[in-house]
């Protein structure tokens, strides 16, 4: 247990600086679960490629509970906890990677491919599974369908943002190495993975989670708008 604390001390004082804006969850929760579970890692000698892939079991388990499992209140509770582990595993990862300096571009790879596939097959997984228990009027199944087509565009513009600020030589925006505004990590929270993932403890509950998964793919949706104009000027910037 001493060793176990000493590890979870020394990633703690080790650990990359908040991203500028990240939402609420994933920098205060998700961050704090992920040292939890990379201590745990590390005191297991697994190494950062092995916790990505404990971090897709755990993800997509429960996306395909979605997809499989007929909408329950323990089902429910099942998809959100596999989901939130997934998700705190995927923060291990780049920890365990530079506690043992073991980060490489080959582990970013890997870790960026598993986001991209889980951002776009947890809403299509939830369509599959309304449809096939037939849980919502068929108009509904439009709205996850959106939410994919969404989560694939904003992944996609921030790794290409990102990107061009790195080919043009311009200082990346997304790591601060100080905290991030309270204020600004809060607005973000709507379009929070973490609260996605959270959300789904009201699965078997159908009209809140309706309700609940509405405002979210609602808010992602005025937030990839603004996000959008944001980094397009900013991108028209790097000819000038």
């Amino acid at each position: 247990m001493s060793r176990y604390l000493d590890t979870v001390q020394q990633l703690a004082s080790a650990q990359k600086g908040a991203a500028r804006g990240a939402p609420a969850y994933s920098r205060f929760v998700n961050r704090r679960l992920g040292r939890l579970l990379a201590a745990w890692a590390y005191g297991r000698g697994l190494g950062p490629d092995a916790v990505t892939g404990l971090s897709a079991l755990a993800t997509f388990s429960g996306i395909a509970m979605l997809a499989l499992v007929a909408p329950s209140w323990w089902a429910g509770v099942a998809v959100c906890l596999l989901l939130v582990l997934g998700y705190a595993l995927d923060s291990a990862d780049g920890q365990v990677a530079r506690l043992t300096g073991r980060s490489s571009p080959a582990g970013e790879w890997l870790d960026h491919v598993v986001d991209a596939t889980k951002v776009s097959t947890l809403p299509v997984a939830l369509a599959v599974g309304w449809y096939r228990f037939d849980v919502v009027d068929r108009p509904m199944l439009l709205v996850p369908l959106a939410h994919a087509v969404l989560g694939a565009v904003m992944f996609f513009a921030m790794i290409l943002t990102e990107q061009m600020r790195r080919a043009h030589g311009v200082e990346s925006r997304a790591a601060t190495g100080g905290r991030a505004p309270w204020l600004r990590s809060l607005i973000a929270l709507p379009t929070d993975y973490g609260l996605l993932c959270l959300s789904f403890v009201l699965l078997g509950w159908t009209p809140a989670f309706v309700l609940v998964y509405c405002l979210i793919v609602a808010a992602t949706f005025v937030y990839l708008l603004l996000a959008l104009v944001k980094w397009r000027r900013e991108i028209a910037g790097f000819a000038a």
